[in-house]
């Protein structure tokens, strides 16, 4: 494949990570951290904080290439506090997000599958 191909697909993959786990942390800020999160983009600040770091780790991950999702990933780049708080989070959102976003929430549900058929 053509590098430049290959650069804008890693591009528009770690985009739509990258909104994937911010709509995840928007939707437990909405529920958990009641008054925040009502207007479009506005979240309370830890949970900003946990979205800032998240984007962050997933500009600088070298492996966005080959892995679908951050828990399929061998090398865990968060610090151990942002690696918990994410958890929840996941643990948190993940179920809520077939009401909130049906399409992403299928899409991953089809990437893992297909991340485990490969992997054995």
């Amino acid at each position: 494949m053509n590098g430049d191909v290959k650069n804008r697909k890693v591009e528009k993959k770690r985009k739509k990570e990258q909104y994937v786990v911010e709509e995840m942390i928007r939707l437990y800020c909405r529920k958990k951290h009641k008054g925040h999160g009502r207007g479009r983009g506005r979240m309370c600040p830890d949970c900003q904080e946990l979205s800032d770091y998240a984007r962050l780790r997933s500009e600088k991950c070298p492996f966005m290439e080959e892995k679908t999702f951050c828990s399929n990933c061998k090398v865990h780049c968060y610090k151990p506090e942002m690696r918990e708080k994410i958890r929840q989070v996941m643990r948190f959102s993940g179920p809520r997000m077939l009401l909130h976003h049906p399409v992403l929430a299928v899409w991953h549900v089809a990437c893992s599958v297909r991340e485990k058929k490969k992997q054995g």
